[in-house]
């Protein structure tokens, strides 16, 4: 199919709202952004476009099924929402928009689903993992910040601020919210995926991140059997497209530059 800069996906069984920055994936590498979980192609702001003028990439966002202006999903979301989304969702989009090879960009659930993806499927195309903010497992100090969103959407203007993103507003929240609080959700664990990661990655978490602790770093760290970049930003808490944004394009940009000239300098040589 050819990209517009912006508009749907189908992929049959739901609409995805998406964006295009740069040169399309047939072209060149793409770099694939997976949002947090109540993000959505909106609320990634500049960084896309940024990205793409720094790397000359491609990027291409989309919104996940329940957010932003995508299909709603069915509640409750099951508790396998983000594998299910890495082994079923992310395949059949990733062929659908023509990818040919680049790196998958995820921020917090959708480092996570980014993560299950490379440590689950066989995709050769994959060159490399950039993960935002990642959880790898739950922590309580994450469980105890995802109880005072549920508080404030209920309580505060919340609601209202998200509902400037989210066409179903109460999709997108409760989708993300109550599947986090489900006590079932609490022995939720990715680590075993770490394992089985072969391409380089960067993780890049704030110092004072609130949804999770550097526990999360010294586990990727610990499994992964690929290299491991790791960089802490001071004085960032979860967000650092939004807080750091100068300082997370330079360090994302590098190394996206760095690890698609190696490959395309492979290429040539062998050749």
């Amino acid at each position: 199919m050819t990209l517009a800069d912006q508009g749907f996906l189908d992929l049959g069984d739901m609409q995805l709202e998406y964006r295009m920055s740069g040169p399309r994936p047939a072209d060149v590498p793409t770099i694939v952004m997976l949002h947090e979980g109540l993000g959505c192609v909106g609320l990634w702001n500049a960084f896309p476009n940024q990205l793409a003028a720094a790397t000359g990439a491609g990027v291409f966002l989309y919104s996940r099924a329940g957010y932003g202006q995508s299909s709603p999903v069915s509640m409750p979301r099951p508790l396998t929402f983000m594998h299910d989304e890495a082994r079923d969702v992310l395949p059949r989009l990733l062929d659908a928009i023509g990818f040919r090879r680049g790196l998958l960009l995820g921020h917090s659930d959708g480092a996570s689903i980014a993560t299950i993806y490379a440590g689950s499927v066989q995709d050769h195309r994959v060159r490399g993992l950039i993960l935002i903010a990642p959880h790898f497992f739950t922590e309580e100090v994450g469980i105890a910040e995802i109880a005072r969103a549920k508080d404030a959407y209920e309580t505060t203007d919340l609601r209202v601020k998200l509902a400037r993103w989210h066409v179903d507003v109460d999709n997108a929240f409760h989708g993300w919210n109550d599947a986090w609080l489900d006590p079932d959700f609490r022995t939720w664990d990715i680590t075993t995926e770490l394992a089985y990661i072969r391409v380089p990655i960067l993780i890049v978490q704030g110092a004072d991140d609130q949804y999770g602790t550097v526990k999360q770093i010294e586990t990727a760290e610990r499994e992964c059997y690929c290299p491991v970049e790791v960089s802490l930003l001071s004085g960032v808490r979860h967000a650092p497209h939004r807080e750091a944004p100068d300082a997370l394009l330079t360090m994302t940009s590098e190394f996206a530059n760095r690890l698609l000239r190696d490959h395309q300098e492979g290429a040539i040589h062998a050749a």
